[in-house]
């Protein structure tokens, strides 16, 4: 059955409001006389009927400097052109008082952007740094909170084992500083390979690897990826007498030895671990190098010696040592039906498939946890936020077999969560997961993908909310446009503005994808500003995340191990919560695109 977490069904509208002596914005949220919605809810397992709340949705079209309102109110406002102008607030979110803006701040989530992947040069050298100051000066005037940067393993231990070159990345770090950003730092112990970036993990790891490939992931063909290592060398003693997860957690810990300055001013408010390929916790199923093509399922990664070792020792002592890694689960660009593994009442739907599936994510599971708690142990004491990012394999989602999520790792089938039990993992060391396709829209994907990102996003940030972990997300591919930043804001506060306090649900944090040319031209940029201004909940720039209700204690250590029975219990599927059809503080729609349109001729 095709599965959809949210679909809209027929909704009525209320009468119009009897008009009143008070005025509209003073009423609680609760009392507004809004237009209400029903949805059919359908999550993995069942459905119900679910009335959300009442639209708060306000259309508007700024032309020739007259603004009307369409919506549970209506009336016109001063001259305010939003696709060149710094946008007023909705005249529904203003505040007039200090307590009101208080208690409006507690909507306010906070925007980060990604610098380039090169912004420190593989010799170690911070890339025109004249031009970068000037681009951070742009990010902070739009009001924009951070930035993220990649920290690249390859980079700073490149000359040798414990050599460790931080001097690019401090003097990054203090011009950040210096234009008044905070920073995210993404502990990438991966390759990178994107356009003319090519920044390759250490060359002494590379060196290992040339007598013994089996340090990469590998397919059923025997191609070997050198994106990540294997999660079959986390406790092997091979790196000059030190595991993989020695070498990341020694990595670590300088880094925060020579980053003490930056931790400890809260410059640096979140450390995401890499934890996979892109850094994230997931296999290299679908590499682009190997010849994969959207959107193919991928390939299964656990063919190289380590994890056909472990295998085969799981199969034996769990009474089935004839059981071997799976040799029907098709090419890196099959659908799931050209599978015998993935194909209606399939092999993995059978004994050994479950079994396999089984044993797979859990490796990719206890290989998070363990590296998350060598990052714990190394950020002891830190006011900072350890963060674990997840793919958004949205692609033949709606497929029963979930071909793609299952290849990357991820156990997810209909009957099945395969992302809370990740997320029970990540609660133990109080880490909050970064989800990436926030941007995405279910009709923009090619039909023959059975996409489901809009669902996909709707399960994972219900999944890690239901553990107790904060989300953040990401949008997955770099978007100009205001339907992409509606998407976004939409599912950055799913149930809306509350204005009597802290909303219901919200992300801890959004990082756009990503600084460049293209986003500083005019027209997209004055899109970009009225985005961050519309997270910020139409607040102003607050730089204290404990009037956002989103402080940063210090870290305390991990609690106790969760046995792996405790972790699976998750997987139970329940329905999602529910998420607005549409945000209520867009952007912008089609009228405001068309200026767009017409201004980006004179960009």
């Amino acid at each position: 059955m095709e599965m959809s977490l949210v679909c809209q069904s027929s909704f009525t509208r209320a009468s119009p409001p009897q008009m009143t002596s008070i005025p509209y914005v003073s009423l609680p949220r609760q009392q507004r006389p809004l237009p209400a919605r029903v949805h059919i809810q359908r999550w993995h397992g069942g459905q119900q009927q679910v009335i959300l709340g009442r639209s708060r949705k306000t259309e508007k079209l700024e032309i020739g400097g007259r603004s009307f309102l369409n919506g549970p109110f209506k009336g016109g406002r001063a001259p305010q052109a939003m696709a060149y102008e710094t946008p007023e607030m909705f005249p529904e979110f203003q505040t007039d008082t200090y307590a009101d803006k208080e208690k409006m701040l507690a909507n306010y989530v906070p925007v980060f952007v990604m610098l380039p992947l090169d912004v420190v040069s593989v010799d170690s050298t911070l890339k025109k740094p004249e031009e970068l100051r000037k681009r951070l000066k742009h990010l902070r005037n739009a009001n924009v909170d951070g930035v993220m940067v990649d920290v690249w393993w390859g980079i700073v231990e490149g000359k040798g084992p414990k050599l460790y070159d931080w001097s690019a990345y401090k003097d990054l770090f203090r011009m950040v500083q210096e234009e008044g950003l905070k920073l995210q730092a993404i502990m990438s112990f991966h390759t990178c390979v994107e356009g003319t970036v090519n920044i390759p993990m250490p060359p002494w790891i590379l060196e290992v690897g040339k007598s013994n490939p089996d340090i990469y992931y590998t397919n059923r063909s025997g191609a070997r990826n050198q994106e990540y290592l294997t999660i079959g060398v986390d406790n092997q003693p091979i790196f000059q007498e030190r595991t993989a997860v020695e070498l990341y957690r020694d990595f670590m810990k300088s880094f925060r030895e020579n980053m003490a300055d930056f931790l400890d001013a809260g410059v640096v408010t979140d450390v995401e671990v890499g934890l996979g390929p892109s850094g994230e916790l997931r296999y290299p199923s679908y590499p682009e190098a190997q010849g994969w093509v959207f959107p193919g399922i991928g390939e299964f990664q656990c063919y190289d010696k380590y994890m056909k070792g472990e295998f085969k020792e799981a199969a034996t002592v769990a009474g089935h040592p004839e059981w071997d890694l799976p040799d029907d689960a098709g090419e890196y660009n099959a659908s799931p039906k050209s599978t015998k593994f993935f194909a209606a009442k399939g092999t993995y739907l059978m004994n050994s498939g479950i079994f396999f599936l089984t044993w797979y994510s859990n490796k990719l599971i206890m290989h998070g946890d363990q590296i998350l708690d060598a990052a714990n142990e190394a950020f002891l004491g830190c006011k900072v936020k350890i963060v674990a990012k997840i793919a958004g394999i949205h692609w033949w989602y709606k497929d029963d077999s979930h071909a793609a999520e299952l290849t990357a790792g991820y156990y997810n089938l209909n009957d099945r969560d395969g992302y809370r039990p990740i997320a029970r993992m990540l609660a133990r060391h109080d880490a909050s997961l970064n989800f990436t396709c926030a941007e995405m829209i279910n009709s923009e994907q090619i039909k023959m993908a059975m996409s489901g990102a809009e669902e996909l996003v709707q399960q994972v940030f219900s999944a890690a909310w239901r553990e107790g972990i904060e989300v953040a997300c990401e949008n997955a591919l770099s978007r100009y446009d205001r339907r992409g930043y509606n998407q976004i804001l939409r599912n950055s506060r799913p149930q809306g503005i509350d204005r009597s306090g802290k909303p219901q649900r919200r992300v801890f944090a959004m990082t756009y994808l990503r600084l460049s040319d293209e986003l500083l031209k005019m027209v997209n940029f004055r899109i970009f500003r009225t985005f961050v201004r519309r997270m910020h909940a139409d607040q102003d720039y607050c730089p204290d995340p404990w009037k956002y209700y989103k402080p940063i204690t210090a870290m305390q250590r991990s609690k106790a191990a969760t046995p792996m029975e405790k972790i699976l219990e998750a997987a139970e599927p329940a329905p999602p919560y529910a998420f607005d059809p549409e945000t209520d503080t867009s952007v912008g729609g089609p009228y405001a695109e068309l200026i767009d349109t017409l201004l980006g001729l004179f960009d």
